[in-house]
């Protein structure tokens, strides 16, 4: 016993000599299994960019969009979108204005979008030609909606606190239309808003906003040409000939 424990402190001397000529202080038998050896540690200077870049890209990710693409198409097409429809909207405003319209002539109501940051969402106060829904495209050019995201909810609203939801909805803005306001009218069971709006998020891209926008753009004119084929239906049904030329001979 005594001999190994001779051995040992010979060996600590040793190490103690060599740590002094390399100005190393001596290595701990654990040091490389637990990794606490001055090694395995970054440099301050490189620790704290490395916390910096973390930061950028959680704040990247928050504030920008999963791909250019889609935010590139919400500028392009809102702002064409907004140079064609902003003289109506102008002149329903001014006629709702003279109107005094209670309330005024436009909604103002808070929403949550993108990272959760709240906004003043304007609406304009009619259904007419769809001016309501043009009326937002402001909010598609400043980055406050996309063209085709979620439904807008107000702060606080349970459908997006729910188990999921909170991630996702923070990471997308919402939307002009989308998917749940474009199927969401068959009553199906699959065609949930809130399924829908979760399916969007887990497979939205430029395609599937394009192809929303076109049945969003097609949902109305369906409506009209079904109410016009009622109407024609109905004047057809209806025999306006005089009498004496109903008899066949």
């Amino acid at each position: 016993m005594q001999n190994a424990r001779k051995r040992h402190v010979r060996q600590m001397r040793r190490e103690n000599r060599r740590a002094g000529h390399t100005g190393q202080p001596p290595s701990h038998p654990y040091a490389a299994e637990s990794g606490t050896a001055r090694g395995h540690f970054p440099s301050r200077p490189a620790a704290r960019l490395t916390g910096l870049t973390d930061r950028a890209r959680r704040l990247a990710d928050r504030v920008l969009p999963r791909t250019t693409a889609e935010r590139a198409l919400d500028l392009a097409l809102g702002t064409a979108l907004l140079a064609l429809t902003c003289p109506a909207v102008a002149v329903a405003a001014l006629v709702l204005t003279a109107r005094r319209t209670p309330g005024g002539a436009w909604d103002r109501r808070p929403r949550t979008g993108l990272g959760g940051q709240a906004f003043e969402l304007r609406t304009l106060r009619t259904r007419r030609l769809r001016l309501d829904l043009f009326s937002r495209l402001p909010h598609v050019v400043r980055g406050d909606l996309a063209l085709v995201g979620p439904a807008p909810l107000a702060p606080g609203d349970p459908r997006a606190t729910g188990p999921g939801a909170r991630r996702w909805r923070q990471e997308l803005r919402p939307g002009l239309t989308g998917l749940a306001q474009v199927r969401a009218r068959s009553g199906m069971p699959w065609d949930d808003p809130a399924l829908l709006d979760q399916h969007y998020a887990e497979h939205h891209g430029v395609v599937l906003d394009l192809a929303i926008l076109a049945e969003a753009a097609r949902n109305p004119l369906r409506e009209q040409l079904r109410k016009a084929r009622r109407t024609k239906a109905h004047l057809s049904d209806a025999d306006h000939r005089p009498p004496a030329c109903r008899r066949v001979d």
